[in-house]
Order: C-alpha cells, then sequence, then structure tokens
C-alpha cells in the first residue's frame, strides 16, 4: 500500500512555516543557533529554539498546555483545512493521531516540582496532565475533533520516525483512513543537563563529520503530515515509499561502532521501497556531530553507497530535535522533492582520516530527477531507522 504524505506543517530554529524553513534550510542558514544561560548551572549553552511567540492552547485544552503542545499545535494550525477536511471525509473515528516525543511536558513537570519543594505546594495552574508521555496525541486529537486510534512512540531520537512507519501500518490494517503523524519536542533544562552529563554537547556550532567533531547543539521543532492511502488534490504525490528499522542493543547509549544495525535499517527500506541503493538522489544523516555516531554512520554510508550518494546533515541549522528529529528531517526531503533542491552539509570541511569520505552537499545543490531520497535516524539502545520518500507519477 501506498501512504502519501498530503500536507506538511512544521517548526524549528529556521522558523516558523514551511515557506520559512525552506528558505532557511536551502541557504545553509545556522542563525537560529543562539547561546542561551538558564539550561546549564553556571554555563551558557548552544542551543536551536523556535523564533518568536507561541500561542497558548485553547482554553478547552488547558490542561495539556505546555511547551511541547504550544509547538505541536502551531505545526497542527499550518494544515488545519487539510486535516480538518480529513475528519469531514472519513468520520472523526477514521482519522489517527501518531506521534512521537522523548520531552512531552517534562518541562512544566520540572517547574512544578522546583516550586513544590521552594513553597511546599504545586504551583496555580500546575496539571498533571501536561507531563504524560501521551499528552501530545490527547491534545491534537481533542483540538482536532478526532476518535480513530491514537498514541505516542517515545524511542529517544527516532521516535517520530517510528510514528511515520506506525501511521502507516494503521492504513495497510485498515484501521483508519487518515493519520496525522510526526513528531515534537521542546527544549527543556532536564535533557541539555543529561547530554552534558554525556559530555555530548558542544559549546560550538556542531561540526558533522569532521575530524574535529566534538557534539550536538540541542534543538526544537514539530513536524506533521496528513497520511492517507491516495494522494491529496493539489501538489505534488509525495510517498513514504519504504521503512526500515533494526535494535541492535549494542550499548545503552553508544552505537554499534560497525554501522551494523545502521546499514540493516537501510537495506530493509531499500527493499520495502523496492529501490536500489543507485535510486537514491539525496540521503539526510543523522549527523549529530558526536564521535561515536558519526564513525558508525560513516562506515554503513559507505557500504550501501559504494560509489557515493549526495548527503548532508542538517543538525547544524537546527540542532538536534531529539524525539522530533526523525519526522523533521523527513521533512527537509518533502521540501526537496517540493523544490528540487538539497541542504548543503555546513561543516569546517577538515574530514576525519581513519573515515570514509562521503559526499557531501555543497551550497545550490539540486537533486536529481526522478531519484528518491533517504533519511536516517539512530538513537540510544541500537534503535535504527530510515526513511525512503519519492515522488510518485500517474
Amino acid at each position: 500500500m501506498t501512504a502519501y504524505l498530503n500536507a506538511l506543517g512544521l517548526n524549528c530554529a529556521l522558523g516558523l512555516n514551511t515557506t520559512a524553513v525552506a528558505q532557511g534550510l536551502f541557504a545553509g542558514d545556522r542563525s537560529g543557533l543562539r547561546r542561551q544561560g538558564g539550561w546549564l548551572p553556571g554555563a551558557d549553552v548552544l542551543v536551536a529554539p523556535v523564533p518568536g511567540e507561541l500561542a497558548p492552547l485553547p482554553v478547552a485544552l488547558a490542561c495539556h498546555d505546555s511547551r511541547n503542545n504550544r509547538l505541536l499545535l502551531q505545526a497542527a494550525g499550518q494544515i488545519e483545512a487539510e486535516l480538518r477536511g480529513a475528519v469531514a471525509r472519513y468520520g472523526a473515528h477514521r482519522v489517527a493521531v501518531v506521534l512521537g516525543t522523548s520531552t512531552s511536558g517534562i518541562g512544566e513537570a520540572t517547574a512544578g516540582f522546583q516550586a513544590y519543594l521552594r513553597d511546599g505546594h504545586l504551583a496555580d495552574g500546575y496539571n498533571y496532565s501536561q507531563q504524560l508521555l501521551e499528552a501530545p496525541a490527547e491534545c491534537l486529537a481533542q483540538w482536532l475533533g478526532s476518535s480513530g486510534p491514537g498514541y505516542v512512540i517515545s524511542t529517544a531520537c527516532t521516535s517520530s520516525g517510528r510514528a511515520l512507519m506506525s501511521a502507516r501500518r494503521l492504513l495497510d490494517l485498515g484501521a483508519c483512513d487518515a493519520v496525522v503523524c510526526g513528531g515534537v519536542d521542546s527544549l527543556c533544562a532536564l535533557t541539555l543537563n543529561g547530554f552534558s552529563a554525556l559530555a555530548a554537547v558542544s559549546a560550538m556550532p556542531c561540526n558533522p563529520f569532521s575530524g574535529n567533531r566534538d557534539g550536538i547543539n540541542i534543538g526544537e521543532g514539530a513536524a506533521l503530515f496528513l497520511m492517507t492511502r491516495e494522494p491529496g488534490p493539489t501538489g505534488k504525490a509525495i510517498a513514504l515509499l519504504g521503512a526500515g528499522a533494526s535494535s541492535d542493543a549494542h550499548h545503552i547509549s553508544a552505537p554499534d561502532p560497525t554501522g551494523g544495525g545502521a546499514l540493516a535499517a537501510m537495506r530493509q527500506a531499500l527493499a520495502q521501497a523496492g529501490l536500489g541503493a543507485e535510486q537514491i538522489g539525496y540521503l539526510n544523516l543523522h549527523g549529530t556531530a558526536t564521535v561515536h555516531n558519526d564513525a558508525m554512520e560513516s562506515l554503513a554510508v559507505a557500504a550501501l553507497f559504494p560509489a557515493g550518494v549526495p548527503c548532508s546533515s542538517s543538525k547544524s541549522m537546527t540542532g538536534h530535535t531529539l524525539g522530533a528529529a526523525a519526522a523533521l528531517e523527513a521533512a527537509f526531503c518533502w521540501l526537496s522533492l517540493q523544490h528540487g533542491r538539497l541542504p548543503p552539509h555546513l561543516w569546517d570541511g577538515q574530514p576525519d582520516p581513519q573515515l570514509p569520505a562521503l559526499n557531501f552537499t555543497g551550497p545550490g545543490a539540486r537533486l536529481a530527477p526522478g531519484t528518491c531520497l533517504m533519511s536516517n535516524a539512530f538513537a540510544f539502545g541500537g534503535n535504527n531507522v530510515s526513511l525512503i520518500l519519492g515522488e510518485l507519477h500517474a
């Protein structure tokens, strides 16, 4: 079954809609990275926040009000007509919501418990529902008025990639006729302190695949697709053609250094799509700029694409958006198919001599006509996802 991605709403450090994000993405805009205090004790840190103010949630959804859900509804609002059209066409019970996240409302939970420890009672307005892992799906379903299957997947940095895979499976099973799917994650102190404890946060703009790479920048964002079995009435017919997943369970936080799990996921995606590696015109790398991730991904990519493939890491512009990353970077592939352009790879140009060389995209790179795009996401515990998007023609 073909799973069409008929509408896209998103936000990240590059902007608050598809137009702004596409403009910054293809221009290689890193201005969304900002040095801020208050995240780590006694230190400023480079983060990639979504710019501008986010509207509070409607009064009826006040129990779910969190930055995470504000990001989510801001993205949903961009495609509200398409989403409500799906409910009207198929019926509320035939529209599902499947999302990925890792933070949910943990920022609000942290603030609530800090107030309790300081004052002896929870602050006015604190609601336990804000921090529930399922809150994003419940919030979005209530806002939309859908009553089909609804749930959240949390597998760290592959969360929203698995959400897209799960959405496609629901359509395959006939459990629904449309799925609102994607991911959302917000900046919060708990996440930043956790990655800092792993010595994985860079003090400088991240430098993916460089011999000088020393860690990630954390970002935030949301990306939402409307997935159905048929193409939408307007625009290009872009579909999720294939997806692969593996779990090599090498280590709780370090990837398999051989890249075996990553390679297995990419091969599964190609097999499901019925494609050869030579038909992939661009690969969005997971590319976190950590020493171990970039090393294993280089090995996996070189093994799958011995002739090379145009590729880049977009995290140098958006930061690592964690649970939202897989959907957000699939969205970048969606934008590339719409515009025929590719994101440039931003780094210092100093390769790691111990790793195979990759074919990084430069400014103004174009997508080869008739080719498809692959996007990788890798997570703690050896959890790996690879997605393939392409345009279908009648």
